[in-house]
């Protein structure tokens, strides 16, 4: 694989580190163009990797011929796309029209300026997550590429964990409830910083939108900021954790490829700190999530951009971070005739993230995770023309990686009649049954 990496910023420096550690020989990365609009940025991350496949370049990835010239120029057949989210689409544009193949770690949507939440996606959005990547699928088979989003860890291996639980765990899987949480928390006893924890864009838009869930019979269901607040106890010693609605691509990606499965519900909810939801109110009253250009003196700026420039970055307080996170899928559904709930999850503690990745662990583990992805796809194990999530592979590849390269995770039984009629299973034991199953087949065929 050649590979155009496009954004250097916290998650795409974790991702290189990460494809160095799994791939130290190139046995299938061959070459990897850094690159990133600021043009000193992307010559630092690929000096600090020491490594000759990795190539510096300078890229703005609002221009689609300048992303096609590099893709060209260094012969890539794979783009990664690590970039604000506002620019999602050229890339991915860019990348067919240079004939390779693309990933990301999630997708573009634009809410309308007065949401109709009675009327679902259609009233709320003029673009839904996801719709611009999934209307052009034909288009990408015909050309024999393929294109695979949101490959994080929500949206991503929260998504490989359904498909697992769809084909291992369940005779019938009918919901799905993302919860995205943990204890994660900036040390400061001064109250005095506010920690976004990912691309600033990204936070405003995914909080501050439309929130999104999905009910067979119902659709999409939209409501305003911070919906549906509920209390979920989360693993590893975390406990309670106070979680609300935000948007997400879940959503979307779920009912598209879990129907079949029996899926009926999906929902996608995260735990926020008081003082950021206060932060991200103020910033909406006050007009400064706006992506319109306003005169500001003798210049015209965007304010979401100068809010985008000034909050604190991901990177910036990621000695002070401590606790953990944790990501998972809560599953309801029947096995054996028995109602059974599951909680799939992968944690992540911030120590670890400081120590081997020197970063903050939002960003430590989406992008050890989209690695993985990038290396079902490097290796061709995900390996089909058209325009895919995760959902739509075999699941095991992907946890075989994770656990080689010491992404844990782990389920929790939780209490159901199934539950209560058997002892509760470990998931490394029911991951091994599965693998047999798969080999056993395999032979057969």
């Amino acid at each position: 694989m050649n590979m155009l990496l496009v954004g250097t910023g916290a998650v795409g420096e974790t991702i290189l580190r990460a494809l160095k550690e799994r791939d130290p020989k190139g046995e299938w990365l061959k070459k990897v163009v850094v690159s990133d609009v600021d043009g000193d940025r992307a010559g630092k991350v690929a000096s600090m990797l020491q490594d000759s496949r990795f190539i510096p370049a300078e890229l703005d990835a609002r221009n689609e011929k300048e992303i096609v010239a590099l893709i060209e120029k260094h012969q890539c057949d794979f783009v990664m796309d690590a970039a604000s989210p506002f620019v999602c689409n050229t890339i991915f544009d860019g990348a067919y029209q240079g004939g390779a193949n693309y990933g990301n770690m999630g997708t573009f949507s634009k809410p309308k300026e007065n949401p109709d939440y009675e009327n679902g996606l259609e009233g709320c959005y003029d673009l839904v997550m996801g719709d611009y990547h999934f209307q052009k699928e034909e288009e990408w088979k015909k050309a024999g590429q393929m294109a695979v989003i949101c490959m994080g860890i929500d949206p991503g291996v929260v998504d490989v964990f359904a498909r697992f639980a769809a084909d291992y765990l369940f005779d019938q899987l009918e919901e799905v409830h993302v919860k995205d949480g943990g204890d994660l928390h900036i040390e400061d006893p001064d109250h005095k910083k506010i920690g976004f924890g990912f691309n600033v864009w990204t936070v405003l838009d995914e909080c501050m939108n439309p929130n999104v869930e999905w009910d067979k019979e119902k659709g999409h269901i939209t409501e305003p900021p911070f919906a549906g607040e509920e209390v979920f106890h989360m693993p590893c010693e975390v406990g309670p954790n106070r979680l609300v609605k935000v948007e997400h691509e879940e959503t979307v990606l779920m009912p598209r490829y879990l129907q079949k499965y029996g899926l009926k519900k999906c929902s996608f909810k995260i735990g926020l700190d008081e003082d950021l939801i206060h932060a991200l109110w103020a910033l909406e009253v006050l007009g400064l999530r706006n992506d319109k250009e306003v005169q500001v003196g003798n210049a015209r700026v965007k304010p979401r951009d100068v809010v985008a420039a000034v909050a604190p970055q991901p990177t910036e307080y990621s000695h002070q971070w401590v606790g953990k996170m944790v990501v998972g899928i809560h599953c309801i559904g029947m096995k054996d005739g028995q109602k059974r709930e599951v909680f799939l999850y992968q944690p992540f503690e911030q120590k670890e993230a400081w120590e081997k990745w020197e970063t903050q662990a939002v960003v430590a583990q989406t992008g050890c995770s989209a690695a993985i992805g990038i290396e079902m796809i490097g290796t061709g194990q995900w390996n089909e023309p058209g325009v895919y999530g995760p959902e739509y592979f075999d699941a095991i590849p992907f946890l075989k990686a994770m656990k080689e390269s010491g992404l844990s995770y782990g389920m929790m039984e939780l209490d159901s009649p199934y539950k209560r009629q058997r002892e509760s299973e470990d998931l490394e034991i029911v991951i091994k049954e599965a693998m047999k199953k798969v080999s056993e087949k395999g032979e057969k065929q």
